[in-house]
This record gives C-alpha cells, sequence and structure tokens, in this order.
C-alpha cells in the first residue's frame, strides 16, 4: 500500500483538514451511540499534540444539498468535545467567510468543527469548485472516514487531488487490517457471508469465490443456494428466481478451488418469532421455514474454522435478532473469537447487521478488526475501487 500516514508529514503550526465520520445517532438533541466519535479520537489528538490546528470535516444525514438545521453537525459538537476532553469550536459553513474566520482564530491545538459538508450541492457531486474552496482553508488533509471511502465527493476525494495527503489513524487501521485479510492474506482464508438475500451480494460472492479457500453462506442466502441444488426449503425466505445465478456460483468456486459450504442440519419453525415451537431436521418441512443452520453444521463451521489463519465475516447465520435462532451464530462467532485470542486466526468483519450479531454474542471485542464502515466495507469486500482510497494512493 501507497498511501501515506500522519508520520509521514510534521504538522507543527500547519492547518490539517481532517475529513471524519461522526454521522451518529441523535435522539432527543442528544449523541445516543459514541462509536465513532470515539473511533476519530486518536487521530485528532495525535494531531493537537503535534501542533496542528485540527479542522473537522463532516457530513451529517442528508441533507441533499440544502441547509437543513435538524441536520448541523452543532448537535453533535458538546458529545464531541466530552469524549474528546477539550473545547471544540464550532463554524457555521464548511467554506468561505465563516470557515476562514473560525480557522484564523484557532492556535495550534486547537480542534474545530466545520458545519454539515452536505449543506452544498457540490459536495456529493464532487464539485471541482467545492473541493477547491475547502482546500483553500488548509495545508495538509488528512482522510479518516473509511466508511465514506466509496463515495468520490468533494471531501473525500476531490480535495485530495489538490492537497499533499494521507490517511488518519482509524483509517490506516482499517485499511492494513483489509489488506491483511484479502490483500496479500495467511492461507487458508475462510469468508462467511450470511443475510437475507443472495441478490445483495452477487458481485460480493462472485470475487469471494476467486479469492478465498472456502466461503461459509449462511442466513436466508444459504436457503437459496439449498433450493438450486434441488432440496425442500418450505416456507423459508428464499429468492427462487435466483437458482441459475446460485447454481453459477458453486460453478465458480468448483473452477476456483473454493469450498462452498452450506447447512447440513436445520433449525426449523412455523412462526418467525422469538421462541417459537421448533426442530432440527434434515430437510425443511413444506408448513416449516428455515431460521437457523443446526448443530451439525456449527460443528463443521468450527472444524473449518480451526484450519483457517484468516476469517472474513459479513452477516448472521440464522434470524440471530430471534432467539433461540441466533444460537449458529452465537457459536460460530465465539469459535472465532477463541481462535483469534489464541493468536493463530486473523478475523476481520463488517457490516451493520454482523457488528450487532458479533456484539449481542460477546465476540465482537476480541476478533482482530471490526469495520463499522458498512457501504464501503461491503464494495470493498466485493472488490471494487473506492475512490477515497486511490486517491490516497496517488497522492
Amino acid at each position: 500500500m501507497s498511501w501515506k500516514t500522519l508520520d509521514s508529514f510534521d504538522f507543527a503550526g500547519k492547518t490539517a483538514l481532517v475529513r471524519v465520520d461522526i454521522n451518529v445517532p441523535v435522539e432527543n438533541g442528544a449523541v445516543s451511540d459514541f462509536t465513532r466519535i470515539d473511533a476519530v479520537l486518536p487521530t485528532i489528538r495525535d494531531l493537537s499534540d503535534k501542533g496542528a490546528r485540527v479542522v473537522l470535516l463532516a457530513h451529517f444525514g442528508r441533507p441533499k444539498g440544502k441547509v437543513v438545521p435538524d441536520m448541523s453537525l452543532r448537535q453533535v459538537l458538546p458529545a464531541l468535545a466530552q469524549r474528546l476532553g477539550k473545547p471544540v469550536a464550532f463554524a457555521e459553513d464548511c467554506i468561505g467567510g465563516p470557515a476562514k474566520k473560525a480557522i484564523q482564530a484557532m492556535q495550534p491545538g486547537d480542534v474545530l468543527l466545520l458545519e454539515n459538508t452536505r449543506f452544498h450541492a457540490g459536495e456529493e457531486q464532487n464539485d471541482p469548485m467545492m473541493a477547491a474552496a475547502l482546500a483553500a482553508l488548509g495545508d495538509i488533509f488528512v482522510n479518516d472516514a473509511f466508511s465514506a471511502a466509496h463515495r468520490a465527493h468533494a471531501s473525500t476525494e476531490g480535495i485530495a487531488t489538490l492537497l499533499p495527503s494521507c490517511a488518519g489513524r482509524l483509517m490506516e487501521a482499517e485499511l492494513k487490517a483489509l489488506d491483511a485479510a484479502l490483500g496479500n492474506p495467511r492461507r487458508p482464508v475462510v469468508a462467511v457471508v450470511g443475510g437475507a438475500k443472495v441478490s445483495t451480494k452477487l458481485d460480493l460472492l462472485g470475487n469471494l469465490v476467486a479469492k478465498v479457500d472456502a466461503l461459509v453462506i449462511g442466513g436466508g442466502m444459504a436457503n437459496t443456494f439449498l433450493a438450486a441444488q434441488g432440496k425442500p426449503v418450505g416456507k423459508s425466505l428464499c429468492e427462487h428466481d435466483l437458482a441459475g445465478t446460485a447454481r453459477e456460483i458453486l460453478s465458480k468456486a468448483a473452477d476456483a478451488g473454493c469450498t462452498i459450504v452450506l447447512p447440513v442440519d436445520l433449525v426449523v419453525a412455523r412462526a418467525f418469532q422469538a421462541h417459537a415451537p421448533h426442530e432440527i431436521v434434515a430437510e425443511c418441512p413444506e408448513d416449516a421455514m428455515i431460521l437457523d443452520a443446526g448443530p451439525d453444521s456449527v460443528a463443521a463451521i468450527a472444524a473449518l474454522f480451526d484450519t483457517a489463519h484468516t476469517l472474513i465475516w459479513n452477516g448472521p447465520l440464522g434470524a440471530f435478532e430471534l432467539e433461540p435462532f441466533d444460537a449458529a451464530t452465537n457459536a460460530a462467532a465465539r469459535k472465532a473469537a477463541e481462535l483469534t485470542r489464541a493468536g493463530g486466526l486473523i478475523s476481520v468483519a463488517g457490516g451493520g447487521d454482523t457488528v450487532a450479531a458479533l456484539n449481542r454474542a460477546g465476540a465482537a471485542q476480541d476478533f482482530t478488526y471490526i469495520s463499522t464502515a458498512g457501504g464501503a466495507f461491503l464494495e470493498w469486500m466485493e472488490g471494487k475501487v473506492l475512490p477515497g482510497v486511490a486517491v490516497l494512493e496517488r497522492s
């Protein structure tokens, strides 16, 4: 990887424009989850300690190029200052006079948050004029928002073509973890892909079968593959119209030497609700639905993990939000966590449902890396070029 880091520059006396993702949930005017704020604190503190004027660029919500008071970043300011442990100034705009005036008032080590970049239509359009207006505010651009790196916006891609640029600490950690998982991994590599629908992850599956040694398919997606093999799935969630596509993926995997792992036993119920009466079967009855993988399937997955050196995980293995249909996801997650703790496995996971599932299993803290990036993580797994990363490699 050819991108620079915070260690590549002397920031003393410089104005560092830092793209962060603090698009956090707000309830009754107060931030309700600090995860994304806490994630960028190491970069902010490092730059402040180095004597930089730290100017934060961020978006909030989807104002679609208009000023929407309810989407002002001002409401995030108290939480940011509290978590950082020092005052954070605020500018009423991210470009122009208000931003310039606020930056001129800064001393080395100070931190300033600029207003929502998406209040300007030029942000999402990656307008060169918008990028130039942002770049005019500082000396060095720091991208610490991997979660926005799949968007070619003025504050993620355009600005990096105009200023010396580098990755922040969060971006650096994310890129190193992803490189270890798929770029230059220790083999064997196992991927777990779950979730409701094959249709949302066609690119992902197509990319992975050519890169990993074994692919575990779970959740509702597995039902589509089982049906494509002629196995009954009853009333389960299943995309029967994608049977041909599923068979193509199985064929591509066979050609690439990638082992596809599907459930060999099933936990079925007649109702989609917590603690619904259920049974473990080899084949799904006509009047039932598959809600989880069975114990034999979990044992097979655990044995596969024992042979792996690298694990990539996206999506649950069953209806993890409903007890006891979270059993397969929990057991597999805890096995991965155990192997990671022991030092034999590099485990990287990402995606909204994935993070929630691993947290419920009590396994997330032991994974090598958990990405909260969502769309960017998925597009990276799909093998797509992320504009916000590619521009750092060119900078």
